[in-house]
């Protein structure tokens, strides 16, 4: 028996063992090169193996490489200074998944509305939203075919539709603590919203007194053109999530906050690998490169191209709209064939996402080139012609 037939189902996977990745490259065991659109989800934001990763992590290993937290460490504390600093959020809590970040948050979120806000406890949602796996972000998120799974769900979230002020405004009421939302809905299709919308949402909620908290686990960390997508509308959330690239491929996440939002107490939140020294050096070395204003421009220049690209290739195949921004983006195929085309991909060694039936998604490394921009979109376009 091969050891992956040992693996618990979780998914379907292909019959292909991945054994060395070098930037924004695959190599099975075969010793087969793929082009990786996909990188982890969104995690892998330098790319697979990259230096930057690599050193941080022998450097910390020589010194410490876990330590509890019930006590400081270095780089802890330094991932969090910068953090606060660029998002201009006071305090941080680190955990190692962007879905253990976004229960952080909602935990936060209903202490919040339970001593200010005279036992609030609703947190308003939106319909195709997705804020992770654990049972309460699964029943914040809008998945529909996670509409009758592991009934019940968690209580207390009240769903509105996409972009609908009028509906969010009627939704909020005296039980309610916050208002929670990806800026852009990676799992529904790269759907994002309005910065319209987002800034008089952040209007809305001041005036009503309740938090604005952003899921930024797939739009942080550069991957829209700026560091946080909430700089494209021009103003700031009560409490951020952030995850996959924040670690460039290492599991750790984070949830930030406004100095007066942080009411939690000793034994209310914790985590025994959070905060730990290895994956907060790997941070702060990603944070501090992809925050470099170059690196920023870089990603904007590469996700207009790109878009640019697929609009053109969706003019010539007569194809849907590309939406998203940065260099996460969308094709919308306008036919139910988008996992035929995710395998007909595959066969020429191209790793791309179909997040819905329709749709295709591209989530290249941050740093990665035009030449492999140029590479993908032509192995592209002969998958999507191979599919009748």
């Amino acid at each position: 028996m091969q050891a992956r037939d040992s693996l618990m189902f979780i998914t379907q996977r292909p019959d292909i063992t991945f054994v060395r990745g070098d930037g924004s490259w695959l190599y099975d065991a075969e010793g087969h090169a793929y082009l990786d659109f996909v990188q982890g989800w969104a995690v892998n934001s330098l790319g697979h193996s990259p230096r930057i990763v690599r050193e941080a992590l022998a450097a910390q290993s020589e010194r410490v490489i876990n330590v509890s937290p019930a006590y400081y460490n270095e780089p802890m504390r330094r991932l969090a200074g910068l953090l606060a600093r660029l998002s201009g959020l006071d305090r941080v809590f680190f955990a190692n998944s962007g879905a253990e970040a976004n229960e952080g948050a909602i935990k936060l979120a209903r202490k919040w509305g339970s001593m200010k806000r005279a036992g609030a406890y609703q947190i308003v949602v939106f319909e195709d939203a997705f804020h992770g796996r654990t049972l309460a972000t699964m029943s914040a998120s809008g998945k529909p075919q996670w509409q009758d799974l592991y009934e019940p769900k968690v209580s207390g979230f009240v769903r509105v539709p996409r972009n609908d002020l009028s509906a969010t405004r009627r939704a909020i009421g005296p039980n309610t603590a916050a208002v929670m939302l990806e800026p852009i809905q990676g799992e529904a299709g790269v759907v994002p919203f309005s910065n319209e919308f987002l800034r008089g949402l952040r209007e809305l909620t001041s005036e009503l007194g309740v938090l604005l908290l952003l899921d930024e686990i797939q739009t942080g960390i550069g991957r829209t053109g700026r560091m946080f997508h909430f700089e494209h509308a021009g103003f700031r959330p009560d409490v951020m999530t952030l995850g996959k690239g924040i670690g460039a491929g290492v599991p750790l996440a984070a949830l930030l906050a406004r100095e007066d939002v942080c009411i939690f107490e000793a034994g209310d939140q914790g985590g025994t690998f959070n905060g730990n020294p290895l994956m907060t050096a790997v941070g702060h070395a990603v944070v501090q490169e992809i925050s470099r204003p170059a690196f920023l421009a870089e990603v904007e220049r590469n996700g207009e191209y790109l878009a640019a690209r697929l609009r053109a290739l969706s003019e010539e195949l007569g194809l849907g709209e590309v939406r998203g921004q940065g260099l996460l983006l969308a094709l919308e195929l306008r036919r139910e064939v988008a996992s035929k085309v995710v395998e007909a991909a595959l066969a020429r060694r191209l790793l791309i996402n179909s997040p819905r039936p329709t749709a295709l998604r591209f989530m290249p490394a941050l740093n990665v080139t035009r030449d492999e921009l140029d590479q993908m979109l032509g192995i592209l376009r002969e998958a999507i012609c191979s599919v009748p």
